[in-house]
């Protein structure tokens, strides 16, 4: 059965979409089969991917409002391994529409068990922000990804991510697991990312990833070419620290 992860934090600008999308393709690349969820509105992961925005008529927004199955949503993508289930800008009134929907939490976790057992993994991008679709993402997930961007403000708004987390396991998800603490945009020149890195691996111990994620150049110009940085640039920095990750995980969860 396919492992779900989200990869969350409200805080925007973390890294959470390249950690996502250039994951998954990590992943993919060491052969295991990935479904990418995007539950983001802006649809980045989804164009990120190849994938053009206007064009999608089957994604996330009617996979949460059930009028489609599942398999009508998946798409293969141009990274190897990889399919995706596409976001768009519609996606933002299902906030609404599921309000006074019964089991509203578990409208994601209901539509991905047909296809749980066909992927090694499936990521949810989630939305920067701790609203329905999040929670839907939290609820059902096996674990989370928290990325946490090395610079001034890292460990703003963590706790009240921490404490949602905790909530979902208390109320909607016991089995929830917390499966790392990302660090992003690291730069080895800046002493303030250094005293991140130290404030947040004190803090976290053995949560914290092993692998940093660093500033890079490439990293930012992957998806304008709708493209991973695996598939741009698989000499990068960028790269190398993904197909890192992606070992990290696999070692884990004792896949590889």
């Amino acid at each position: 059965m396919g492992k779900i992860i989200a990869v969350a934090n409200q805080k925007g600008g973390v890294g959470k979409t390249t950690t996502t999308v250039n994951l998954a393709a990590a992943l993919g690349v060491l052969e295991n089969k990935v479904l990418l969820i995007d539950a983001d509105p802006q649809a980045n992961a989804t164009s990120g991917l190849g994938i053009d925005v206007d064009e999608v008529s089957n994604g996330t927004y009617q996979l949460l409002e059930h009028s489609i199955n599942i398999k009508d949503a998946i798409v293969p993508t141009n990274s190897p391994n990889v399919d995706i289930i596409p976001s768009h800008i519609d996606l933002v009134a299902i906030e609404l529409e599921l309000v006074d929907k019964e089991q509203r939490e578990y409208m994601l976790r209901q539509a991905i068990q047909e296809v749980k057992g066909d992927y090694d993994y499936i990521l949810i991008d989630c939305a920067p922000s701790l609203g329905l679709i999040t929670l839907n993402a939290l609820t059902a997930a096996d674990s989370v990804i928290i990325p946490i961007q090395c610079e001034y403000y890292a460990l703003e708004g963590l706790g009240k991510l921490l404490n949602t987390i905790k909530s979902v396991q208390k109320v909607h998800n016991p089995d929830l697991d917390i499966e790392g603490l990302l660090l992003t945009m690291y730069d080895s020149r800046l002493r303030l990312s250094n005293q991140v890195v130290a404030e947040v691996k004190k803090h976290f111990q053995n949560m914290v990833f092993k692998t940093i994620i660093q500033r890079n150049i490439r990293l930012g110009e992957a998806p304008s070419y709708g493209e991973s940085i695996i598939a741009y640039d698989a000499t990068s920095k960028g790269a190398v620290n993904y197909i890192n990750l992606a070992h990290e995980i696999l070692k884990k969860n004792k896949n590889g």
